[in-house]
């Protein structure tokens, strides 16, 4: 089965520029009437669509009908809205580019603080940066961590073009 194409896809869907929504052109499968909103929410929360029998997501779709190529890399959303497929809010980036515009904590995080940690009652902060762990030291306040976190992001080269606005 054929990776779909930007002409294929115009045939079946078209793209709302201001929502970020594809619509179906055409009565494709059972449930999907002309004008009706394409795809579904995914269980990572990503939009995902089923076309000729194969699922996109509707971000990867989004680059592949505005700009007529495929994504090299990962799509990521600057606004962290995993649902937001606007073009403007969608680029082409590495994995280790798009990480570093999350800002929330994993869901293993005891903290959920992004960055800080505390390990035999000490607490620290480090970051990744090109696959490279930076610890950047042991603080008095998890505030403080924080701050330091924070700080290594603006400071570092290859992310200042990259954060998003909640750092600046």
């Amino acid at each position: 089965m054929d990776i779909i194409t930007q002409k294929r896809l115009k045939e079946l869907l078209t793209y709302d520029e201001n929502t970020g929504e594809f619509f179906w052109k055409i009565w494709y499968r059972r449930g999907s009437p002309p004008g009706s909103i394409a795809g579904t929410k995914h269980s990572e929360g990503y939009t995902r669509i089923h076309i000729d029998g194969r699922a996109y997501y509707a971000h990867r779709l989004a680059w592949l009908y505005t700009k007529g190529i495929w994504p090299t890399k990962q799509i990521d959303h600057k606004n962290e809205i995993k649902t937001n497929n606007v073009e403007n809010n969608l680029r082409d980036v590495s994995v280790s580019i798009n990480q570093h515009n999350i800002t929330a904590a994993r869901k293993d995080s005891t903290l959920g603080i992004r960055g800080v940690r505390i390990h035999n009652g000490v607490i620290s902060a480090r970051i990744s940066i090109n696959n490279n762990r930076i610890d950047l030291g042991e603080f008095s306040s998890v505030e403080d961590a924080r701050e330091a976190y924070l700080t290594a992001k603006k400071k570092s080269p290859s992310l200042i073009a990259i954060m998003p606005p909640s750092y600046s």
